[in-house]
């Protein structure tokens, strides 16, 4: 008789990855750690999670695999190699951990990179008639709507929902998943490493502890990031004073401010994704905002949407523009 192989939890596979990421950081691991991974590695030292990686390293990328996933545990009998995509960000980190062979279809928003798949299918609306007719063995979307999980669980389809994370670290756990659930584990680990080093290293260009007044615009009805958003979390992590995080009470990430308020708050640095229909000389020109501080010293920047609005590997060249517009306030030419 055949035994059935075992499975490997995403607690291992965060396990790893931390040990990976962490080679070459001037970190702690255990101080770096996010509660998941220091949880899943039972709060053991880095020796014992080397041990552990070298002793099941082979094993890893064997299936099945059962992952740990914001709808519950996932288990994939074997790799996926017809796995379909409903969110941008998903569609990224799979082609940067090397799974981009096997995305036969991704969303009509997945435009990066050139290669990706892109079809009209839809993460918001999802039709899952359209959905089951490419033969997916894996999907992957950001949520759980229409009864996406339900509906294809019940046709034997694995669903990963893999969802905006709430912070950096949570991003890179959401990276993990991904590696352990396509096969790609030492990919996603060197993914992860090398995006922590780009993210470390933009966020040291940063001013340290400047408090400067940041206020991300979302929209012309003031809604904003605050620092319980991951582009928050980013902001805060160069020492910004974010706004919008006196108004966010209930830690939504995303509250929507009075235009009083902004005008009081007297913002520094006022950031705006490229997609909105207005420009910064619009933003300077609404009434009122004459005086505020980034209005007169003309730190209105604009930012490209599919990064700051996406967790993915390409946060880094957020991180190091943003930081160059705090560090211009900070430290003004010529001062």
């Amino acid at each position: 008789m055949t035994l059935p192989r075992p499975t490997h939890r995403l607690a291992t596979v965060l396990a790893v990855a931390l040990l990976l990421t962490a080679c070459g950081a001037d970190e702690e691991p255990a101080e770096n750690s996010t509660d998941t991974t220091a949880a899943a590695a039972g709060d053991t030292k880095v020796d014992a999670a080397a041990d552990t990686a070298t002793e099941t390293g082979a094993a890893l990328d064997a299936f099945p695999v059962t992952v740990d996933t914001a709808s519950g545990e996932v288990t994939l009998p074997e790799r996926p190699e017809r796995i379909i995509s409903l969110s941008p960000s998903a569609t990224e980190i799979l082609f940067a951990i090397g799974a981009g062979d096997q995305v036969i279809a991704a969303d009509t928003y997945s435009n990066f990179p050139e290669e990706a798949p892109s079809t009209d299918l839809s993460g918001y609306d999802p039709n899952v008639e359209a959905i089951v007719g490419y033969e997916p063995d894996l999907v992957v979307a950001a949520n759980d709507t229409n009864e996406l999980v339900g509906s294809l669980s019940a046709l034997d389809i694995p669903v990963i929902i893999n969802p905006a994370p709430a912070d950096v670290e949570s991003g890179y756990d959401g990276m993990a998943a991904l590696g352990l659930a396509t096969g790609h584990v030492d990919e996603a680990a060197s993914a992860i490493g090398e995006m922590r080093a780009a993210m470390d290293e933009g966020l040291a260009a940063a001013p340290q502890d400047s408090g400067i007044r940041i206020y991300h615009e979302l929209d012309d009805t003031f809604f904003s990031a605050s620092s319980h958003s991951y582009i928050g979390s980013v902001y805060a992590a160069m020492g910004a004073s974010n706004i919008a995080d006196e108004a966010d009470t209930d830690q939504t990430g995303y509250p929507q401010l009075t235009e009083e308020a902004i005008i009081a708050a007297d913002p520094e640095l006022i950031v705006i994704p490229s997609q909105l229909s207005y420009t910064p000389e619009d933003v300077a020109a609404r009434p009122g905002w004459a005086d505020v501080s980034a209005v007169k010293s003309g730190n209105i920047i604009v930012v490209e949407s599919d990064i700051s609005s996406r967790w993915g590997p390409r946060l880094p060249q957020l991180v190091e523009f943003v930081a160059g517009a705090l560090t211009d306030i900070a430290v003004p030419a010529g001062r």
